[in-house]
């Protein structure tokens, strides 16, 4: 297993690289200029060339490159054009926000997916099976920005039940220590604050949730119908063993490992792909961290974010490699 780990590693190198590549030569092809970006539409042609020159940006493309790629091996993310800060000390917060809206929402759906797929592959084609699929056709097909505005509406508005947008109450901030503040508040011991926390993650993150959680769901009774005609629920069956037991403690542990794979490419996805969902419901992730960063050319905080959301994909693809290895022991790696 360490072995195959270490090898998963190494070729994570050289996706990583061809990636930085690829995003750096995209963002070039960019219009604009940032340099014009930051000191606005009636800055002088001399004090635009002259924050080119600061910012290296008067370089060939190669040599900005290769001084990127020196940066990276330092350890060094750059630093933002539009703050003058370091990305590795800005870009936490932003990752932070995104990665406990994501982990929200992929319980959620992991949980409501999976068991509604159970239940449906445990009576197929009774009025919960007809049901369950119809709304997780729907999930599929709902737009999630159509999804977020009317849960405001609704939620918000005319209900007046849960807030409509950001993380927190401005009156009453959390005391950031790890800035994830469901972790804060529970560390802080401020269970007022936690309800508050929760409530502002319950709209986006169901919001979220609705796609991954229509697919997990109909994974999960795909697979569960082909073990459960298998010889061996048969066996089980036959022997006397309550349809529950069967189901949980046998059949799940053969049909969950197509389900992780869709678990983990979903969650790598929420990762990278919640801008809409952050947009919608003004929360600050790293989806709205990189679009900003796009409107203001900011290249070094594009390259970063990017980077890191790569880098995290590839982490959660690895883990569940590793967790198939774990659940069924005629997975071997070695």
């Amino acid at each position: 297993m360490l072995h195959y780990i270490g090898r998963r590693l190494l070729q994570l190198i050289p996706v990583l690289l061809g990636m930085t590549f690829v995003v750096f030569m995209i963002i070039r092809a960019i219009p604009g200029d940032p340099a014009q970006v930051i000191l606005g539409q009636q800055a002088t042609k001399d004090a635009i060339e002259a924050l080119r020159a600061k910012l290296g940006l008067d370089n060939p493309w190669y040599v900005q490159y290769f001084d990127y790629l020196g940066d990276l091996l330092k350890g060094n993310l750059g630093e933002s054009l539009r703050t003058s800060t370091p990305v590795q000390e800005e870009i936490w917060p932003y990752l932070a926000a995104t990665f406990e809206l994501s982990l929200f929402a992929i319980v959620i759906a992991v949980v409501i997916g999976v068991n509604a797929g159970i239940i449906s592959a445990w009576f197929q084609n009774s009025w919960f099976d007809y049901t369950a699929m119809i709304l997780a056709l729907v999930g599929v097909s709902m737009p999630i920005f159509w999804l977020g505005l009317m849960m405001q509406y609704v939620f918000g508005i005319e209900l007046g039940i849960l807030p409509t947008s950001g993380r927190e109450e401005v009156r009453s901030p959390v005391d950031s220590i790890t800035n994830l503040y469901v972790l804060d508040t529970i560390l802080q011991g401020r269970f007022d604050q936690l309800s508050v926390v929760l409530k502002h993650l319950i709209m986006p993150g169901l919001a979220l949730a609705t796609i991954p959680m229509a697919i997990i769901a109909r994974m999960t009774r795909s697979s569960m119908l082909e073990v459960l005609r298998s010889d061996y629920v048969r066996t089980a069956r036959a022997k006397g063993q309550k349809m529950f037991w069967v189901v949980y403690k046998h059949a799940l542990k053969n049909a969950i490992i197509p389900v992780l794979t869709i678990i983990g490419l979903q969650m790598g996805l929420l990762l990278g792909g919640a801008i809409l969902t952050e947009s919608i419901f003004a929360w600050p992730g790293i989806g709205r961290y990189i679009y900003e960063a796009i409107n203001f050319r900011d290249y070094p905080v594009i390259q970063s974010g990017i980077l890191v959301v790569a880098f995290i994909f590839v982490m959660i693809n690895l883990l569940i490699d590793i967790l198939y290895s774990m659940i069924d022991p005629r997975i071997k790696y070695d």
